[in-house]
């Protein structure tokens, strides 16, 4: 899901273009920021071949998951508390807006097929509407109303978690829907790549990943947005883990909506069973295809109203479930 304002007019509360004097405050402000840098050893880098510039790239990409893991304790203690609230029945809401935004709808998205989640339990909010996913929508993210707004539309509750996302760590969307989550009682994470960020001091878990100056001056797009992307995977990802959407390392909540992945379910039922080809595809259809509920008759050696029955009991928790039936 995006953002509910979809601009092709000016969105309520966005700001009107600033004056002279207002972007040489903005051009100060940005000059502090370690993503904004300029790197002088990178002045000339148009003049390179292909292959040194790759090779430059490559460099750069492969200090992303070290600025990831200096901040692990902060990630995992955001998780933690998202996946109690989401225990409870709250839901999941990325904010942001640029590439930010984009990267918040991505995780978002793929939720449902990989987890068999409601598209209503996480769900990216993207400054500036559905629009923003394809073109800059001029001056949204600027807007803490608008932020705000999208998430009242959302209904927001003390159960839902809010991330705030934010490359520079300044943007008015990401910082206002914090602001207005945690007014609301919700929980709220702020996710930047620069130090003493203002998101992270409005949010109560603040996740600072600094991945430094760009290749390109400014391009978050680049190592910063490849940190987000990271975290917002862990975020997910580990959530569900949490959650018992998985069994090991095994998707068994996956959603069988095409032929690969009905491919993949019957797979994973292989994985986690050994059964043969025969008792895979019987356990499956008395199940509608349910993959969690075909490892638990077979492995529990129940039938599936028995099976459905115990997984609501454990809620959801395949390994509960298993326990159920055949306590050690």
């Amino acid at each position: 899901m995006t953002s509910t304002t979809d601009a092709n007019t000016d969105a309520p509360g966005t700001t009107t273009p600033a004056s002279p004097e207002g972007y040489g405050e903005l051009r100060a402000q940005l000059a502090t920021l370690t993503t904004e840098e300029f790197r002088p050893e990178f002045a000339e880098i148009d003049r390179l071949p292909t292959p040194e510039l790759a090779r430059i790239m490559n460099g750069e990409d492969a200090t992303v998951p070290t600025a990831v893991a200096e901040r692990l304790p902060q990630i995992a203690a955001a998780i933690d508390a998202a996946a109690e609230r989401m225990a409870r029945g709250g839901r999941l809401i990325y904010a942001g807006a640029g590439t930010a935004g984009r990267l918040g709808v991505l995780d978002a998205s793929e939720c449902p097929p990989t987890f068999n989640t409601d598209p209503s339990e996480v769900v990216g909010l993207i400054a500036g509407g559905p629009s923003a996913m394809v073109k800059a929508v001029e001056g949204a993210e600027d807007s803490k109303e608008l932020a705000a707004a999208d998430l009242d539309a959302l209904k927001l509750g003390a159960d839902d978690t809010v991330v705030g996302i934010s490359a520079s760590g300044r943007t008015p969307y990401a910082i206002g829907a914090v602001e207005h989550a945690r007014a609301q009682g919700a929980l709220t994470i702020g996710l930047s790549c620069n130090a003493d960020s203002a998101l992270a001091a409005a949010a109560e878990h603040g996740l600072e990943i600094v991945t430094g100056p760009e290749l390109l001056t400014g391009s978050t797009r680049l190592k910063a947005g490849t940190a987000q992307k990271l975290v917002l995977n862990m975020i997910s990802t580990v959530t569900m883990i949490r959650l018992g959407k998985t069994y090991g390392n095994l998707m068994v909540d996956v959603r069988a909506s095409n032929e690969k992945l009905r491919a993949r379910s019957r797979h994973i039922v292989s994985l986690a069973t050994g059964a043969s080809d025969a008792e895979i595809e019987a356990a499956l259809a008395a199940t509608d295809g349910e993959v969690k509920n075909a490892i638990l008759v077979v492995l529990g050696q129940v039938d599936a109203p028995t099976a459905a029955r115990l997984l609501t009991e454990s809620s959801g928790h395949l390994r509960a479930a298993l326990t159920a039936v055949r306590p050690t």
